[in-house]
């Protein structure tokens, strides 16, 4: 028994499916390796917070929509319902890939953040193997990476049909509705 967030939780590897409008993604979210990471998305997958949210961006190398950064990559960004980010619970450590082993890798899901220390609900799944991401890795200026929690077992077609949705710039027009993000039973 691991405390993630000063709560005792069992580590596992739980099975989540992300319903889409477009279909379903299915996940294994590792909060053996990941754990305050894994247990904070399952967090928002158990208060149905991603229930009626969307896949926003795609970053793109081909062709390529990402010209301001200098280290290209290629994912689809995730979010919650914007009707409940009130929500929204507080934003945890992040979990460096150092630490944890895990690697962003095709089909990895990460959170997204803006500082270290600062991932709350937006989420992203690797299409390709993105080291630039993990910890040393230059895509974020720090240096620090991104905290890798699970990856795609099933519909990484999916995930690169999103990606090569309509867009203006990086951003889905229309984002791809979520219907809904549950554990598998």
């Amino acid at each position: 028994m691991a405390l993630v967030m000063g709560v005792p939780v069992a580590a596992q590897v739980v099975p989540v499916t992300i319903e889409t409008e477009m279909g379903n993604i299915e996940l294994e979210i590792d909060t053996i390796s990941a754990p305050v990471t894994g247990q904070n998305f399952l967090r928002y997958v158990d208060a149905a917070l991603y229930n009626g949210g969307f896949f926003h961006r795609a970053v793109k190398t081909r062709p390529d929509n990402q010209p301001q950064s200098e280290i290209k990559i290629d994912v689809i960004q995730g979010t919650m319902n914007p009707d409940k980010t009130k929500k929204a619970f507080k934003p945890i450590p992040l979990e460096r890939t150092r630490d944890t082993g895990l690697r962003h890798k095709d089909g990895t899901i990460s959170m997204a953040r803006a500082e270290p220390d600062t991932a709350t609900y937006d989420f992203f799944i690797c299409i390709g193997n993105q080291p630039s991401l993990d910890f040393g890795g230059m895509r974020n200026p720090d240096g620090q990476g991104f905290a890798a929690f699970g990856r795609v077992v099933r519909g990484m077609e999916l995930v690169r049909d999103i990606q090569q949705s309509k867009a203006d710039g990086q951003k889905l027009t229309p984002p791809i509705k979520i219907i809904r993000v549950s554990r598998d039973k």
